[in-house]
């Protein structure tokens, strides 16, 4: 059986982590597949947006998995090869990634979330930073990143306890845009990714770069390296150019109100 299933429709690749039995959980195969679907889709022009999922209703992924780890070492849980580490396979796609976060996040498993550009939950979805109960320091972007998301207090407060937190909150927290019933959650992942796809793909692909490169630099380097950005997009676009997306636009919206 396929531990990772990988489909493209529309310009929009669906990634699903497919142990639904063991809830997901990220073994070393697991994590060898999808980092081969992640090299897959950066190997195709024809995919403009991305979306990962967990199969079945359970789970969006339990993390690692802990009776592997505990076989196998704890390697797993610092290393930065895309090849092993499924965050870093994610953050290497260079086109708009939707975490459609369909039951559990556990430990791991909401370092995978936290890896996604965009976060979207059913309200059967729950996050837990469980690190410090198993007595391992995450190794995968957690500690800082989940301050960054929803503030330092909040962090240290699911970090430090282990507590769940509900999908309702985690939106009031800004930790996901939006939350849906578990029937809804991907057909509103690919309506999201769908539009994402109707961008022009190498201005989406340079804008992302942007807003992530800017968001780990200071303000004024940032800043800086939004103007070396826009200097040398902007000088290719015509007024023609500007006036033929003006009329999409307008056009867009008035079908959007029909």
């Amino acid at each position: 059986m396929a531990l990772i299933l990988l489909d493209k429709s529309g310009g929009v690749a669906t990634i699903t982590l497919n142990r639904p039995e063991a809830m997901n959980a990220l073994s070393h195969a697991l994590r060898s597949e999808l980092f081969d679907a992640c090299q897959d889709i950066s190997q195709d022009d024809n995919i403009r947006a991305v979306i990962v999922t967990g199969a079945g209703e359970r789970a969006f992924t339990a993390g690692l998995d802990l009776k592997e780890l505990g076989k196998q070492g704890l390697g797993a849980a610092t290393d930065q090869n895309p090849a092993r580490n499924p965050c870093r396979a994610l953050e290497s796609l260079n086109v708009p990634v939707i975490g459609a976060i369909n039951g559990v996040a556990i430990t791991g498993g909401f370092e995978l979330a936290l890896a996604c550009d965009i976060r979207i939950a059913s309200t059967n979805a729950r996050f837990a930073d469980t690190h410090a109960r198993v007595g391992i320091i995450p190794g995968w972007g957690l500690s800082q990143k989940l301050s960054r998301f929803i503030g330092l207090s909040r962090a240290c407060e699911l970090s430090f306890t282990g507590q769940f937190l509900d999908a309702q909150t985690a939106c009031d927290w800004g930790l996901v845009n939006h939350v849906y019933a578990a029937d809804e959650l991907m057909p509103k992942a690919r309506a999201l990714a769908a539009d994402m796809a109707s961008i022009d793909p190498e201005f989406l692909k340079t804008y992302k770069k942007l807003i992530f490169e800017g968001y780990d630099r200071n303000f004024s380097d940032a800043m800086a390296l939004e103007k070396q950005t826009t200097d040398a997009w902007n000088d290719n676009v015509t007024a023609e150019d500007v006036e033929q997306r003006r009329l999409a636009v307008i056009e867009r919206g008035r079908a959007l109100k029909d």
